[in-house]
């Protein structure tokens, strides 16, 4: 009898601690989002966003297209995160995606961007899952652009875009995607 009691315990041990643990990943993966990188074919600019931050609908409607996965960042601000804001240009039609510590509002607004969105938060050290993030600039057509380090950057170069500027990190995969 007694073997049956331990047994069943230790039974509920086990599943008291694997509810514990899958919890844990279930919070953590709760508090990632995925962003990602749109086109717009008219105006030839991009916007990064955090996913449902616009409808996808609005966004197709608004003729951007080439929907393209970046990075993951986190919903919640916590230790060692920065937090990342969408301004947009009213006058170039432009979006960009700018860290908090990046460049100041007043700044930001001089170069004629309003409408500051909070987006998301992002690392700000490396991890073995994270990838650096950079901004790149285009003086032409005065249009900024969010891209990984992994990402196909000669294309961009190719495009005109210049200026690369460190940003912060993405999550280039969920450790808790396994």
């Amino acid at each position: 009898m007694r073997k049956i009691i331990y047994g069943v315990v230790a039974f509920f041990a086990l599943l008291t601690a694997s509810n514990h643990a899958v919890a844990q990943v279930a919070s953590a993966n709760e508090d990632l989002v995925a962003v990602y990188r749109w086109l717009n074919v008219q105006d030839n600019n991009y916007v990064t966003l955090a996913n449902g931050e616009i409808q996808e609908g609005q966004l197709l409607q608004w003729k951007y297209k080439d929907k393209t996965f970046l990075f993951y960042a986190y919903k919640t601000p916590g230790p060692d995160r920065v937090a990342v804001y969408r301004w947009e240009n009213p006058l170039t039609k432009d979006f960009a995606s700018i860290a908090e510590d990046e460049l100041t509002d007043s700044d930001m607004q001089l170069k004629g961007y309003t409408g500051k969105r909070l987006q998301f938060y992002a690392p700000v050290r490396r991890e073995p899952n994270h990838v650096a993030v950079y901004r790149w600039f285009k003086s032409k057509s005065k249009d900024w652009v969010t891209i990984p380090e992994v990402g196909d950057t000669d294309k961009y170069i190719d495009r005109g875009y210049k200026m690369k500027t460190f940003q912060y990190y993405g999550i280039i995969r969920s450790e808790y995607q396994r």
